[in-house]
């Protein structure tokens, strides 16, 4: 077996590597050495009971339960991509360990394109997520495909902004589970006209200790990692470590040193990180080295955007976890959609989905109390 897997795998060996990979104690890791020392997964299968060091024999599911996998793959309309097969993801193979399957919902050739990872903060500020939003865009219009990982905020924002030219999401579940519920409208739309790709079996719900295999994931498809707006410990961080450990490239956006989001980002520049205040900056370091091709999307499907992006974000930048942004009090919807950059009083409306009264109303108290500041223009920061 080649480091780029390109093969093709008969059925036999194909069931038997889904079983090898759903087998207790097998992860990636165990997965690929024991295809290099067994030299075919029947046989892996056959050592494995022997090989387990707890003194607990290793579960390993029967065809059965590896047919049934694949036939609700199948019922979703996705498709299962095993390392080996000709057309699993040519950079995610080129990784160290790389997934052994991938489920894909929507148009697996997008994984073939050249990817970029947008991530960050998902208590984004609106100044961010509007970055994030616009800056993804940008990269779809030079031909990248745009990968995050559909969390709330600065992810939502990266998928919104990439729509019409391509964008993959990389959930940290099955590949039919939605998370966070309130990102459902933008999973459907990626579904569609994207794709969203699952390393776990369907109906798998997401756990905290999922989510660094995502991230590596989102890492591994990308020539490059865009980080916006990232606290000094956040998976975007992990990510970025990850983008490093692979020799692909990160780019940092500069925030404020006054907002805590922006300290991680900010001291991926103290690295090797490249400062990046735009597309240019990002099509600098990469342009020649990638096959770079416009969207083939026509125009007509330029539809509005999902709703999720527009949500409010409020929550603490911890994995899989936070309240639902509906839960949230206005004031604190308010509060942790500003920043120090000054946004418009109709844009904090739009984003937070509060009446303008309301946002009124809270942005005095926050006044009053010295929290917020105006400026020119109906804009407003926090202080």
């Amino acid at each position: 077996m080649d480091g780029t897997g390109a093969q093709r795998l008969d059925d036999a060996e194909r069931l038997d590597r889904l079983r090898l990979a759903r087998a207790d104690q097998v992860g990636p890791v165990t997965f690929h050495r024991l295809l290099e020392r067994c030299g075919s997964a029947a046989a892996a299968l056959s050592a494995l009971p022997g090989l387990t060091g707890n003194g607990r024999p290793a579960r390993i599911p029967d065809r059965t339960d590896a047919e049934r996998e694949l036939k609700a793959v199948e019922r979703l309309g996705a498709r299962l991509l095993a390392f080996g097969d000709a057309d699993y993801p040519t950079p995610l193979a080129a990784i160290a360990d790389p997934p052994p399957f991938l489920a894909v919902l929507g148009d697996p050739a997008l994984l073939q394109r050249s990817c970029i990872a947008m991530v960050g903060a998902r208590n984004a500020s609106v100044a961010g997520q509007r970055f994030a939003q616009r800056m993804a865009a940008d990269l779809g219009g030079q031909g990248f495909v745009v990968v995050s990982g559909l969390a709330r905020g600065i992810d939502a924002a990266a998928h919104a902004g990439a729509m019409d030219a391509g964008t993959v999401a990389v959930v940290a579940g099955g590949v039919d589970v939605v998370f966070p519920p309130e990102n459902r409208a933008l999973y459907e739309a990626i579904a569609e006209r994207g794709a969203v790709v699952a390393e776990l079996p369907p109906g798998t719900e997401p756990k905290a200790r999922h989510f660094p295999r995502r991230n590596r994931i989102i890492a591994g498809l990308s020539a490059g990692v865009v980080v916006v707006e990232a606290a000094l410990r956040s998976g975007s961080l992990l990510t970025a470590r990850m983008a490093f450990d692979e020799n692909r490239e990160v780019f940092a956006v500069p925030g404020s040193p006054l907002d805590p989001r922006c300290r991680g980002s900010n001291d991926l520049l103290r690295q090797r990180a490249h400062l990046t205040e735009g597309v240019d900056d990002v099509m600098e370091v990469l342009r020649g080295q990638l096959d770079l091709r416009p969207p083939s999307r026509p125009a007509t499907r330029r539809t509005p955007l999902p709703a999720a992006p527009q949500r409010p974000v409020p929550t603490p930048v911890q994995t899989g976890t936070g309240a639902e942004a509906g839960d949230r009090d206005p004031v604190g919807r308010v509060v942790e959609a500003l920043g120090p950059t000054p946004v418009t009083v109709d844009e904090l409306v739009r984003r937070c989905q509060l009446s303008a009264a309301s946002v009124t109303s809270v942005l005095l108290e926050l006044e009053l109390s010295g929290r917020v500041e105006r400026h020119p223009g109906q804009r407003v920061s926090l202080l």
